[in-house]
């Protein structure tokens, strides 16, 4: 029985760990990723074809965490997403990009 249990409150944990990050939509009209996006998945529906990080990189976000933000196309066309004059990436339809700040520079995450 304490088998059980144990492995029942390892389950859970284990369960809470893979919870998917936030997910946000960029609001209509606009091109530009918000610095209070970070440590979320933004998706791009219907989205200009290219989209802005923040100006100055940040550093952390929200949670005091490395800043970082998932980027998922859902389409129609291919959107480009630009950083500070230095990065830029291509996100196909169907694709997903993890882009992380080290608070001066934007770079691409597997």
């Amino acid at each position: 029985m304490k088998a059980l249990l144990v492995v029942l409150a390892l389950s859970a944990i284990q369960m809470n760990s893979l919870q998917e990050k936030p997910v946000v939509h960029l609001q209509p009209h606009h091109s530009y990723i918000q610095v209070e996006d970070g440590g979320d998945r933004v998706e791009l529906n219907n989205a200009p074809a290219e989209i802005f990080l923040p100006k100055l990189p940040p550093k952390q976000d929200s949670k005091a965490k490395p800043w970082s933000v998932d980027v998922e196309n859902l389409g129609p066309g291919s959107v480009t997403v630009f950083g500070n004059g230095l990065f830029s990436v291509k996100v196909d339809v169907g694709r997903t990009v993890h882009i992380s700040s080290n608070g001066s520079a934007y770079s691409l995450k597997p």
